[in-house]
């Protein structure tokens, strides 16, 4: 098939893009932006195949989308383009607006004007596969599980805009009778991530050694999926899931914050000693929590397993050495990100 992905340059984007060129026979276009959080060093590995192309381009731009899919003519547009930073989303909610809602509103347009004139066999074909978060749910309290029938309770202006744009896309599947697929998937982290998330920022500031900073007293919990999981869990849902159906997809890690942080330094303690012989832990200090910081997320992801058969591969300990160990060994990508778009700065105080 031929894929069209938006946000490819991005961190979730990027890791599908290498999963489909190393891993599948079809053929795919990286339509992306490249904001501050997109690089296309993140598609380097894969950027000399025939079966890879990119487009610059905003989603909100409906001339360059109409022209791309004309062009290109997908078989399936799977849409990660995104402002994705809560803390951000906090500062500057504008941008959030701007991308998650109007853009996915003109990316639809251009996708329905598009589907409309393909031949019956390519018609039923047809996927736009919309990529959304668990935090469209809201906050969990201790016990229960986000289902695809949860009712949606979004507490911050990122998730209010991403709840905005998966409803825009429910409609215009009832409405219009656009094949579409929705995923709500609970925390990523793995190679690539921009290192203005908690992962990658807790691995920078520890080997800098700085404080690593934990919001609140570090009690959040979060469901954390590796990346080359989420992407694999997309493909199946893409290729054989039903339209009009969602699915969410989690890796069943339940962690604090403040656990996650703590194996962190676990594992430098191993791979990288400090030079004085202390563990990491002793950078750690709780600072100012994020306002409106929800409790708990948590994914049921029952209806994949039995519907698609897909299952995480990788445990959150598999999982996070890995991650680990990839930006040990990757210190020149990150250093760049880091020093030239000031990454590892807090945000998001609403001060």
């Amino acid at each position: 098939m031929r894929v069209l992905v938006t946000g490819g340059a991005g961190f979730i984007g990027s890791a599908l893009v290498r999963h489909l060129i190393a891993d599948s026979e079809h053929e795919v276009l990286n339509f992306d932006k490249l904001t501050y959080a997109g690089t296309l060093t993140t598609v380097e590995a894969v950027s000399d195949s025939p079966r890879y192309r990119f487009v610059q381009g905003d989603i909100g731009d409906a001339e360059l989308v109409a022209k791309t899919l004309a062009g290109f003519r997908p078989d399936v547009i799977t849409h990660l383009a995104a402002e994705s930073h809560v803390d951000r989303s906090i500062d500057g909610p504008g941008a959030f607006i701007q991308t998650n809602i109007v853009g996915t509103f003109t990316l639809l347009d251009a996708a329905r004007t598009y589907w409309s004139g393909l031949d019956e066999d390519a018609r039923a074909r047809f996927r736009f596969h919309h990529i959304s978060t668990d935090e469209v749910y809201g906050s969990l309290g201790d016990e229960g599980l986000f289902t695809e029938d949860t009712p949606y309770d979004p507490r911050s202006p990122y998730s209010a805009s991403k709840a905005g744009s998966d409803h825009l896309v429910s409609a215009w599947g009832h409405t219009y009778g656009l094949p579409v697929v929705v995923t709500n998937c609970s925390n990523n982290y793995g190679p690539y991530h921009f290192p203005e998330k908690l992962i990658p920022l807790m691995i920078v500031k520890a080997l800098a050694g700085e404080t690593l900073p934990v919001y609140g007293r570090g009690a959040n919990v979060r469901d954390w999926l590796y990346v080359e999981d989420h992407v694999r869990a997309l493909r199946a849902v893409f290729e054989r899931g039903a339209p009009g159906r969602s699915y969410n997809v989690g890796g069943n890690n339940e962690k604090t914050n403040l656990s996650v942080v703590e194996t962190i330094c676990t594992i430098l303690d191993d791979l990288r000693p400090r030079a004085d012989g202390e563990s990491y832990t002793k950078q750690i200090g709780f600072v100012a929590d994020r306002p409106g910081h929800d409790a708990r997320y948590a994914i049921d992801a029952s209806r994949i397993r039995h519907e698609l058969g897909w299952e995480p591969a990788e445990t959150f300990e598999t999982g996070i050495a890995k991650t680990v160990r990839w930006y040990l060994d990757n210190e020149a990508w990150w250093r760049a990100i880091v020093d030239e778009r000031q990454a590892d700065q807090r945000r998001g105080l609403a001060a």
